[in-house]
């Protein structure tokens, strides 16, 4: 493996596909923070609809996702020039690509579909799995299938939506609940992924930090952390989002069988349900205060993102490479292999957090998240489609023989759950702690 220069380029803030990410997140973040997406930019959506597609969709909402479209294109093309790659037929694949993004939401916002909890992740995924193993995707449109991009630019995003004023609603029990029981999973998974069903360390890696974390993220990040496979990637995001359902229905009624309250069970499903976007629609099925609690607790794992990044950076670099390369590691080789993107996405979290908050207080930022989650939902949207057409079955089965990412994946959330409900136990049941005020 060659080794990396440690030596700091002014040129990769604007040559790297991280520091775009951010860049580009930024941006969407400051005009919906100014008030001119939401406000002069009227918000488009896709809506519900139960046998007339037609009420999916006005004049002004589509109207909306055709300037959403221009100005994404644009950003896009001008970031994919100026790193110094080809853009001729971006334009044309990206058209593609946003309509079976939009596509893709349209499908979830079917009433008897959403009911059962499939969302657009989900269907973006299908829409481009089938795409891309019968008709396959044509090499005009290849330039626009960019899974790390979006999903890196949707993080930076999301970023503005971790507040620590939220995060604290829970007290330390949250925390606890979090900080404690997340980074054990992840560390068991990973372990016996590795030593004992044999896995690559690159493949292990993602698939526990899916099921112990947040779902996609947090696979995506620690993938670019450790240079995993865009295979490797791709396995971890498809079980999560296909067990992300079976989670989303099952934990909500395992959760009124043995009795929990609201709280405990919004806490037990935060900590538990993969992805972020399906955990609030898990805890109304218990109540109010459970999706609450559930929210609470999911935003407390997704700062552990950047966290757990970092330290998968650092550790590859100073342990796993060091027993390849045998050379000794610098310090500009660990911020190297950091992915840039979760800088973006700690810097969103703090201005918000601390400066946003404090400024026009609480209600006001409410408002400008209510702009930042439209373009969010679109970035993780084309990223879903992206690895959808960027997957193939035949290539991804020999990753499947002998069961072993099932077998990490269902060992390891079963153990997840586990020990989850114990510590919500713990914290929350008001048998050794006081009850918190929620």
């Amino acid at each position: 493996m060659q080794r990396a220069k440690a030596e700091f380029k002014h040129s990769n803030l604007y040559k790297k596909e991280d520091w775009w990410a951010c860049w580009i997140g930024f941006i969407i973040l400051i005009l919906c923070g100014v008030g001119f997406i939401g406000g002069f930019y009227k918000l488009p959506k896709v809506g519900g609809w139960t046998s007339n597609p037609v009420e999916a969709f006005t004049v002004a909402s589509l109207k909306g996702f055709a300037i959403m479209f221009i100005g994404l294109v644009v950003l896009y093309m001008l970031a994919l020039k100026i790193m110094g790659e080809k853009v001729k037929t971006y334009f044309w694949g990206f058209l593609v690509v946003f309509i079976i993004a939009l596509l893709s939401m349209f499908i979830a916002n079917q009433k008897a579909l959403d009911n059962l909890g499939l969302e657009y992740p989900f269907w973006g995924l299908i829409i481009g799995l089938i795409i891309s193993n019968t008709v396959g995707v044509p090499k005009w449109m290849e330039s626009a299938v960019r899974t790390e991009l979006y999903i890196k630019c949707g993080l930076v995003v999301l970023g503005a939506e971790i507040l620590f004023n939220r995060i604290l609603a829970l007290g330390p029990y949250g925390l606890v609940i979090a900080w404690v029981v997340t980074p054990i999973v992840l560390f068991v998974m990973y372990k016996y992924g590795v030593k004992t069903l044999k896995m690559e360390r690159e493949l292990a890696l993602p698939i526990s930090a899916a099921a112990s974390v947040c779902g996609v993220s947090a696979a995506i990040a620690t993938g670019a952390a450790c240079k995993a496979k865009d295979d490797y990637i791709t396995v971890a995001v498809g079980q999560t989002l296909i067990f992300t359902v079976l989670m989303m229905v099952g934990m909500p009624a395992l959760a009124r069988l043995i009795g929990l309250n609201e709280v405990m069970a919004g806490a037990w499903i935060g900590g538990t349900v993969d992805s972020t976007g399906a955990v609030p629609a898990a805890g109304e099925l218990v109540g109010p205060l459970a999706m609450e609690a559930a929210v609470t607790i999911k935003m407390i794992q997704n700062v552990l993102i950047g966290i757990i990044a970092f330290a998968v950076a650092t550790i590859w670099v100073t342990r796993i490479e060091k027993e390849t390369t045998g050379h000794k590691p610098s310090p500009w080789e660990i911020w190297f292999r950091m992915p840039k993107f979760i800088i973006g996405f700690i810097i969103a979290s703090l201005v918000f957090s601390f400066v946003l908050i404090p400024a026009i207080g609480s209600d006001g930022v409410g408002t400008i998240l209510k702009a930042t989650k439209v373009f969010r939902s679109e970035f993780f949207a084309l990223a879903f489609v992206s690895i959808g057409l960027h997957s193939n079955f035949r290539e991804l089965g020999k990753y499947f023989k002998k069961g072993k990412p099932l077998n990490l994946y269902w060992v390891g959330q079963t153990f997840n759950i586990l020990l989850t409900l114990l510590f919500v136990w713990l914290m929350l049941s008001g048998v050794i702690f006081p009850v918190p005020k929620f």
